[in-house]
């Protein structure tokens, strides 16, 4: 037996899996947690990969690794491969200003949307750039090289101390903000508008199963991967494939070969990790809006489920919209969740809890019809993260989504990812190594179109 081992380096902690390269099987597995906080130390990530590695069993018996990771953090280093500050994360948000002087200088969100397919907001590296030039100057003045996440710890098991040996992939860094997915290449004017005429080392982009390298004790190194490009190969997306996924954010993501050009700037255009595009909206409401409405109905997740599901579809009239944290697609940052259409009828803790699960679907299906806007058709939906759990989200999602529901078995699919990743580096193939996942359970129920008519009539309401 071959073994791999794929790495999930995600704002909450550090997840490794070690696999049977020709089957996927996990062999082993181990996480570690990572700190709190929007601005840390990239030292700590390795720190917590080490650990991990250590708790799996280590790599000495592994043949080839990959990571993925979250996307977006802005590591900067200089000429000796040094930090030269905390790296700031896809949810610091302090680079707001900083991405709307971006979208302005090139000319608005359309011009944007042509060049990259990406219009710049908070989250993008692009964004943290510029406010570093114009907060941190003598930082931006120290930057060598801008790399993201996982470029830094592939790099870091690489063993190098060379910036020139940085690499990434194409879905990582289709979401800088510099580059474009669609011609897959760096556009060097908007990095240097980004550091205010400044253009340190960008990463070189590896095709998705060239090697990045190898470890000292010499297993193959893959190019790594966004967290969702990896989520999808760990799940086996193809296209025509699209995922759904409710964790702390809700995010849906198609795989498709037409490179979006969304002037809105909601739908997002990046690559997958397999040569095609991926295409993503993401919210910044997901799983938190049901554990927020079950509090408040001081109920447990269980008995969240059940009064949901004796509740009719429409909730009698009762439609939540779940802005709570204000909202980023569409992009009304001011907007607050609200709870439309009450009587004395209908005002009762069943209507309430399948309110929140059909609120929470529509804004997925408003992504997902975003993403069908630019050519890319969702014909099979896959539902993954934590609120897949949920039996109401299960049931209730068909019927919302006017479509058939794929619920696959709960597992750390972004590890998976790295690790397919990294047994197709192995290979040498042209594709993936045919991994499996397991059958997915199906969820099928009449569509409620009426539903999501409520909720698009009362969505626009929710500004403060």
């Amino acid at each position: 037996m071959t073994l791999v081992a794929g790495v999930d380096s995600s704002t909450q902690s550090c997840k490794v899996v070690v696999c049977d390269s020709a089957t996927g099987q996990v062999v082993r597995s181990a996480s570690s947690p990572h700190p709190d906080g929007t601005e840390i130390h990239p030292d700590r990530w390795w720190e917590a990969l080490q650990r991990t590695i250590e708790a799996v069993g280590g790599f000495d018996d592994v043949a080839a690794v990959s990571v993925g990771a979250q996307q977006h953090g802005m590591i900067c280093l200089d000429s000796a491969g040094q930090v030269v500050r905390d790296a700031l994360l896809w949810n610091d948000t302090r680079s707001a200003e900083a991405a709307e002087q971006l979208v302005d200088e090139l000319g608005g969100p359309a011009a944007w949307a042509e060049r990259i397919g990406v219009v710049p907001v908070a989250a993008v590296t692009a964004a943290k750039l510029r406010w570093l030039a114009d907060h941190e100057p003598v930082h931006a003045d120290a930057t060598a090289a801008v790399c993201l996440p996982h470029d830094w710890l592939t790099w870091r098991l690489s063993g190098s101390t060379d910036i020139a040996d940085l690499c990434t992939d194409r879905s990582d860094a289709s979401g800088t903000g510099y580059y474009s997915a669609e011609t897959d290449g760096y556009q060097y004017d908007l990095l240097a508008l980004a550091l205010r005429g400044r253009i340190p080392l960008a990463p070189r982009v590896l095709g998705p199963r060239e090697s990045a390298g190898a470890t000292p004790h010499g297993a193959a190194l893959g190019p790594g991967a966004g967290d969702n490009a990896a989520a999808a190969l760990g799940l086996g997306a193809a296209s025509g494939d699209c995922v759904v996924s409710l964790g702390t954010s809700g995010v849906v993501s198609a795989v498709g070969r037409a490179a979006p050009h969304d002037p809105e700037g909601i739908v997002a255009g990046f690559a997958d990790a397999t040569g095609h595009q991926l295409p993503l909206v993401c919210t910044l409401n997901g799983a938190p809006v049901l554990a927020t409405v079950a509090e408040m109905l001081q109920v447990d997740f269980d008995e969240f489920d059940r009064l949901a599901l004796s509740a009719p579809a429409g909730a009698d009239g009762l439609v939540l919209v779940p802005y709570f944290a204000g909202e980023r697609s569409p992009n009304l940052p001011q907007a607050a969740g609200a709870l439309h259409g009450m009587t004395m009828r209908n005002l009762h803790p069943a209507n309430i809890a399948r309110a929140a699960v059909e609120g929470l679907l529509s804004s997925m299906a408003f992504c997902i019809d975003k993403i069908g806007d630019q050519g890319v058709a969702a014909e099979r939906i896959i539902l993954v993260g934590g609120a897949s759990r949920s039996e109401a989200v299960r049931r209730i999602a068909p019927a919302v989504l006017g479509a058939t529901v794929y619920v696959p078995t709960p597992a750390e699919y972004v590890a998976l990812g790295a690790a397919r990743q990294a047994a197709w580096v192995l290979s040498g193939q042209d594709t993936p190594p045919p991994w499996s996942v397991g059958e997915p359970a199906r969820y099928d129920a009449d569509a409620t179109p009426q539903v999501l008519e409520r909720y698009r009539a009362a969505a626009p309401l929710t500004l403060r």
